[in-house]
């Protein structure tokens, strides 16, 4: 992780909303602050018969609106400060898309690349064990994150099941379509960024069939993304990149990089350096190429004041939690970059999220092309909705996407005279 704290930018983000809308200080400090925050020890029996204990956390940030949801996340260098900011941020996103639903995140500290099968599975079921109580189809709905998978989800889902002693579909999001999933999840956090991508571009003038685009990151949202930017748009992918670096075609070339080829060719041999055909380049300069379309699909705090002047993206489209700092999006503001903030960009995964709940609260399944027109509606008005915003209030696209957000979630707390 960063070692920029997470956290800290996401109350940062909140005292300058704050300042915006004129909200008490009293307010102020109710939404910097996690309503509920579960530590729990997962002690796991280990293939070779050792016991070995994990720490984990859930967070429950706000739930004024409706039940808390977000994703739970395996990484060796989890943290509660990171869990606590992306809780923070999904309280925004529900809030920003108009969904009835709070804002909560989960972590285990753990590595699950150095963990069996089953192992994992073990790992799974003890930490739903560990959090039974504080979770539940209208109490708190987790789903996958980084390094979780709907297997994983599955596992979860059984194990709540079993204690409950009932089939709960419900409990979890992210599911595989056989255990209530619902189509169109696995791209949904691509598409939902790909549809603010074609807003944004048509409010600006922005021909997508003609743009490059750069991606940082080269996981399940990236390569959805770089083969959406194909498939939709019929752009050009000029570089992506991952942990251990990153490629860029030749300037020569007119059609780019092949998705589908370099996401084969990651899944090989461990990474996108050495694609044949391609120039290497490093993950800092991929940021900064003079593209019309910029996508950090990767780590928070990727971009800052060191670098964001060199940004030379027309839109910047976050398809990661927290990649910019609070410092550098004054810099490409005032420097006339488009941001696509991340609880906006990247809010389709946790919209069809939740359509996947409404889903298993009727027993029914909408088609994929049901699934996809209901997002595009969803991600289409919440894009508009900030635009206008920051236009009426004369501020960057965050900060509005932060007033729409906090408004929502105030007025809610004020109905039920929390404040």
């Amino acid at each position: 992780m960063s070692g920029i704290n997470p956290f800290e930018v996401a109350k940062q983000q909140i005292d300058a909303c704050a300042k915006i809308i004129n909200l008490p200080p009293n307010v102020t400090t109710m939404l910097k602050t996690p309503m509920r925050e579960l530590h729990v020890s997962l002690p796991v029996k280990m293939d070779d018969g050792s016991v070995k204990v994990f720490q984990g956390f859930r967070v429950q940030y706000n739930d004024a609106r409706g039940p808390a949801k977000g994703g739970i996340r395996f990484h060796p260098d989890e943290t509660i400060d990171t869990v606590r900011a992306l809780s923070s941020w999904m309280t925004w996103k529900t809030a920003l898309l108009d969904l009835p639903l709070g804002g909560g995140k989960g972590g285990v500290i753990c590595n699950p690349k150095e963990l069996s099968n089953s192992e994992l599975e073990r790992l799974s079921r003890a930490y739903i064990r560990a959090i039974y109580q504080f979770v539940g189809p209208e109490r708190d709905v987790p789903a996958p994150d980084v390094y979780t998978t709907p297997q994983i989800m599955a596992w979860m889902m059984d194990e709540y099941s079993a204690i409950a002693g009932k089939t709960q579909f419900g409990v979890i999001t992210g599911k595989p379509l056989a255990l209530g999933g619902s189509p169109g999840r696995g791209d949904a956090t691509a598409r939902g960024g790909m549809i603010t991508i074609r807003e944004a571009a048509n409010a600006f003038g922005i021909d997508l069939s003609k743009a490059t685009v750069a991606i940082q990151g080269y996981g399940n949202a990236g390569y959805h993304a770089a083969r959406l930017c194909k498939e939709l748009f019929g752009s050009k992918i000029i570089a992506v990149c991952d942990s251990k670096g990153g490629v860029c075609c030749k300037c020569d070339d007119d059609t780019g990089i092949d998705p589908g080829t370099a996401y084969e060719y990651k899944n090989t041999s461990g990474s996108v350096c050495n694609l044949p055909g391609m120039l290497e380049i490093s993950g800092d300069e991929l940021l900064e190429l003079e593209v019309d379309i910029l996508i950090p699909a990767a780590v928070e705090n990727c971009i800052t004041d060191k670098n964001a002047g060199k940004i030379k993206a027309k839109i910047v489209a976050e398809l990661s939690n927290g990649p910019t700092t609070p410092e550098a999006d004054d810099i490409l503001y005032k420097n006339g970059v488009h941001i696509i903030p991340d609880f906006l960009c990247n809010a389709g995964g946790v919209t069809v999220s939740y359509f996947e709940m409404v889903q298993n609260f009727y027993m029914h399944t909408w088609t994929e092309d049901e699934v996809r027109e209901k997002l595009d509606n969803k991600m289409t008005a919440a894009y508009h909705s900030v635009l206008e915003t920051s236009k009426e209030y004369k501020i960057n696209m965050r900060q509005a996407a932060y007033v729409r957000a906090v408004e929502r979630v105030v007025e809610a707390m004020k109905l039920r005279g929390w404040i």
